[in-house]
């Protein structure tokens, strides 16, 4: 089943053009080499008004299988990208979050500082990520597999051979 991705990059630095971001292309490409399509990319400011209404673009509107925000979710006060996720969710989906805190743990005891968030809205799954490229990379890589078929039973009728082994 072929699906659709965006990569959103959440940075005052990077909207405003005083830093490279390499967390969203790093991110598309990974991406790109688990078989979706990315057909979306923006960076926009540590601003939750401004990241709302681009989840909501992309999950209402272009009807984006996955959403992957990169950035704001760490500890400073203008970290507001899990706060903005959680605003126009339907769904959490704790576990995929989990995941990527403990495999984080396993690298850095810095791994539990994240506070990213995932989960559904219509039909599209939003998973937040850090906005580091070596984080970003390595947390999206530990659930890759899951992640997939998550989007493969978002686009089912309910049901997306559960008890089958999932072969790419």
């Amino acid at each position: 089943m072929k699906h659709t991705a965006a990569v959103i990059t959440v940075s005052d630095k990077g909207y405003r053009g005083e830093r490279e971001d390499t967390s969203g292309p790093a991110l598309c490409k990974i991406a790109e080499e688990y078989g979706l399509e990315v057909v979306h990319t923006a960076v926009v400011p540590d601003e939750a008004e401004e990241i709302r209404k681009e989840l909501v673009s992309c999950a209402d509107e272009k009807k984006i299988s996955l959403v992957l925000t990169t950035g704001g979710t760490g500890f400073s006060p203008r970290d507001v990208t899990p706060e903005a996720t959680k605003a126009v969710l339907e769904r959490e989906a704790p576990g995929i979050p989990e995941a990527m805190r403990a495999a984080s743990m396993a690298i850095t005891p810095r791994g539990c500082l994240s506070r990213g968030v995932a989960g559904i809205r219509g039909g599209t799954l939003i998973v937040n990520l850090p906005g580091s490229e070596k984080a970003a990379r390595e947390n999206i890589l530990s659930v890759m597999e899951g992640l997939l078929h998550g989007l493969d039973i978002l686009a089912s009728a309910g049901s997306a051979d559960c008890a089958q082994e999932v072969k790419r």
